[in-house]
């Protein structure tokens, strides 16, 4: 291993203009993300400036056998933290030959909605024993204590996954993403990192990256990354993706009123958000563990069991943003918050 990692460190930049372009994109469940790389004959800091690229459809259930060819359009470019130098990291969304977006292509409608919104979303994940597929640092089969001392905890019997955490945090910082904390949950061995404040179709691209970056570093580490919102039936907190989300005329004087304006909006298309707000949903939200039940629509100052939460500095300044409590910690972010946008600001009731 450590002649492998000799290698790994190899700076490139000393011996060559070539560089490493590794292509993500999202896979046909809608939250596995694949990945491929490719050289560069120089470093490339514009997307526009990179080659369209393809991969075998069939293989990620995105295309038939007899027609399997789907085509990467490079769209944001991200530091590499795991090969550095002038390496990079390649978000793509997915298109036909012909040009047109493919069914599982969600960033291409999102980008079609997004006007000016500002958008952090907050991604919450657990990590598991590989073998186990138990959370980190529980007893095998077994519980550790009830929940109170882990949410922010501190100490070898709060806090399991420190490094992972840490180490992600500092790779997305590398990389150029704008991941703005990170704290242990209320669950042991769950945590949550947030991305933002982001602009627009940003928000997505950066969360998708972050979350690749999670995977690759879990899979150094030798954990598993789960990001179901329910990974443990019970008395056990769940995990969300709560999105913090304004526009300019909610953070301008008299903002409250149009934060008022949008939450009735979201109120009357609370089924519709609810479907496209991630799998499994409804073993999270049951009114209990900090949420909302999953079948209305409530919101309130500072409250963390509705659907939104308004803040007090919100309140009190009579401007500012409000969260969306309801989507998942496996929801799309193309998804969420383009259609957050898409009802706040373009739908007409």
């Amino acid at each position: 291993m450590s002649l492998i990692n000799d290698f790994i460190k190899f700076n490139l930049n000393e011996t060559t203009r070539k560089s490493i372009a590794e292509y993500l994109w999202i896979g046909g469940s809608g939250m596995d993300l694949r990945s491929k790389a490719r050289t560069l004959p120089e470093p490339v800091t514009d997307p526009a400036k990179l080659p369209l690229w393809n991969f075998d459809g069939s293989s990620t259930d995105q295309a038939p056998g007899d027609d399997s060819e789907v085509i990467l359009r490079p769209q944001a470019i991200f530091r590499d933290p795991f090969r550095g130098g002038s390496n990079i990291l390649v978000m793509c969304d997915t298109y036909t030959p012909a040009g047109d977006p493919i069914p599982t292509n969600k960033r291409f409608s999102a980008d079609k909605i997004f006007n000016h919104p500002d958008v952090r979303d907050r991604a919450r994940y657990t990590l598991l024993q590989k073998d186990t597929k138990w959370p980190l640092g529980w007893p095998v089969g077994g519980f550790p204590g009830p929940q109170g001392p882990y949410y922010c905890g501190v100490g070898a019997d709060k806090s399991f996954g420190r490094d992972i955490v840490d180490a992600h945090y500092k790779a997305c910082l590398y990389a150029g993403i704008n991941i703005s904390g990170i704290n242990g949950e209320v669950m042991p061995a769950q945590w949550e990192f947030q991305v933002g404040p982001a602009t627009g179709i940003s928000a997505g691209d950066q969360l998708w990256v972050a979350r690749h970056i999670l995977e690759r570093i879990t899979e150094i580490a030798g954990v598993v990354l789960s990001f179901d919102p329910k990974p443990i039936p019970g008395d056990w907190n769940g995990a969300g993706a709560h999105t913090n989300y304004s526009t300019k005329s909610m953070r301008n004087d008299g903002g409250i009123d149009v934060i008022r304006k949008a939450i009735e909006k979201l109120g009357l298309r609370h089924e519709q958000h609810i479907a496209a707000y991630g799998e499994g949903n409804d073993r999270r939200l049951t009114g209990r563990h900090e949420t909302a039940d999953i079948n209305s629509f409530s919101w309130g100052v500072a409250n963390r069991g509705a659907s939104i939460r308004v803040g007090r500095d919100t309140e009190k300044a009579g401007k500012g943003y409000f969260e969306d409590r309801r989507p998942a910690s496996n929801m799309d972010p193309y998804v969420v918050t383009s259609m957050i946008a898409e009802t706040t600001i373009l739908w007409k009731p």
